[in-house]
C-alpha cells in the first residue's frame, strides 16, 4: 500500500498546471518589475516624496501578482479571486492618484495635500465608489472611459471578486479546497484569466493616458549622458516592454482601445 503524498499536478491535472494563466501572470509580472524601473527617474510632483510614488506602487503590484501565481499553483481558486479583487483596487488607487495628482497640478496647485496626506499615513485613501465616480468624471479620459465602461464587464469582475471574497455562495467555498475532484476547475481558470486580462487592460489604458511621458524609452537620456546629441523625435520614442506589452496583450485583448491610445499620444506606438 503507498502512502504517497499526490502531487498537485496529480491532484488537479496537466490542464490546470499548465494553463495559459500562469504565463500571463509571468508577463505581467515582468512587465510591472519593468515599469516600476522605467518611472523612478521621473521627478515626483505635487507630493513631498523624493521617489516617483508609483515606483513603488508597481513593484508592489509585481509582489501581488506573484502571490496570485502561488496561490493558484496551490489550487486555492478562491482566495486568488480574493487576491485579484486587491489587484482591482490597487490599480484604481493607482489611477485615481495619478489623475488627481495631474488635475491638480495642471490647476497650479503644486502641493497636493490629500495624496501627500495619504503617502505620510495621516489621511485614508477615498472610497472605491468616490475614486471610480471621480476617475469618469475626467474628461482627459473620457475616450478610455468610453470604451472601458461601455458594457458591465468591470462590474461583474467587482462582482465576482466580492462574491469569492466574501463566501457569497457555497461553491466559493468550496473552490479553495484543492482534494475536491472538480471538473470545472480549468473552466474556472479560464474566467480568471478572462478578468485578469480586462484589469491589466483597464490599468495599462489609463495610466498610459494620463502619464504617457511613462513610455518613454531610455534613449533619448543615454545620448545625453554620453554627450551625444540625441536622434530627432527620441524622446518620443516607445520603451520596448511597453511597446512588446501593448502588441501582445492590449492590441489582441482590446484592439479598439489600442486604436484610441495611439491616436491620443504624441509617444510614438506602433
Amino acid at each position: 500500500m503507498s502512502f504517497k503524498t499526490p502531487t498537485i499536478e496529480e491532484k488537479l491535472g496537466k490542464e490546470y498546471t499548465e494553463h495559459d494563466v500562469f504565463k500571463r501572470l509571468d508577463l505581467y509580472m515582468s512587465f510591472y518589475e519593468s515599469l516600476a524601473f522605467i518611472v523612478m527617474h521621473w521627478v515626483p510632483q505635487g507630493t513631498s516624496a523624493f521617489i516617483n510614488i508609483d515606483t513603488y506602487a508597481y513593484s508592489s503590484i509585481q509582489g501581488t501578482l506573484e502571490s496570485i501565481k502561488m496561490v493558484l499553483a496551490k489550487g486555492r481558486i478562491n482566495d486568488s479571486f480574493a487576491l485579484l479583487r486587491k489587484y482591482y483596487d490597487v490599480t484604481i488607487i493607482n489611477v485615481y492618484t495619478n489623475l488627481y495628482l495631474k488635475t491638480e497640478i495642471d490647476s497650479n496647485n503644486f502641493h497636493v495635500k490629500d495624496i501627500d496626506n495619504w503617502l505620510k499615513g495621516k489621511q485614508s485613501i477615498p472610497t472605491y465608489k468616490t475614486m471610480i465616480e471621480y476617475i469618469k468624471g475626467q474628461k482627459t479620459v473620457s475616450h478610455i472611459v468610453k470604451l472601458l465602461y461601455k458594457d458591465d464587464r468591470y462590474k461583474n469582475i467587482r462582482k465576482r471578486c466580492n462574491q469569492n471574497m466574501h463566501y457569497n455562495f457555497y461553491d466559493n467555498l468550496l473552490l479553495n479546497d484543492n482534494e475536491i475532484h472538480r471538473t470545472d476547475r480549468v473552466i474556472k481558470l479560464d474566467v480568471f484569466l478572462e478578468d485578469l486580462n480586462e484589469l491589466f487592460v483597464q490599468h495599462f489604458a489609463f495610466i498610459f493616458s494620463i502619464s504617457e511621458h511613462y513610455m518613454m524609452s531610455s534613449d533619448h537620456v543615454d545620448f545625453r549622458d554620453v554627450g551625444m546629441e540625441p536622434p530627432e523625435d527620441s524622446q518620443y520614442w516607445v520603451s520596448p516592454p511597453i511597446q512588446n506589452v501593448f502588441d501582445d496583450v492590449i492590441k489582441k485583448e482590446r484592439n479598439d482601445i489600442a486604436l484610441i491610445m495611439k491616436e491620443k499620444t504624441i509617444m510614438q506606438l506602433e
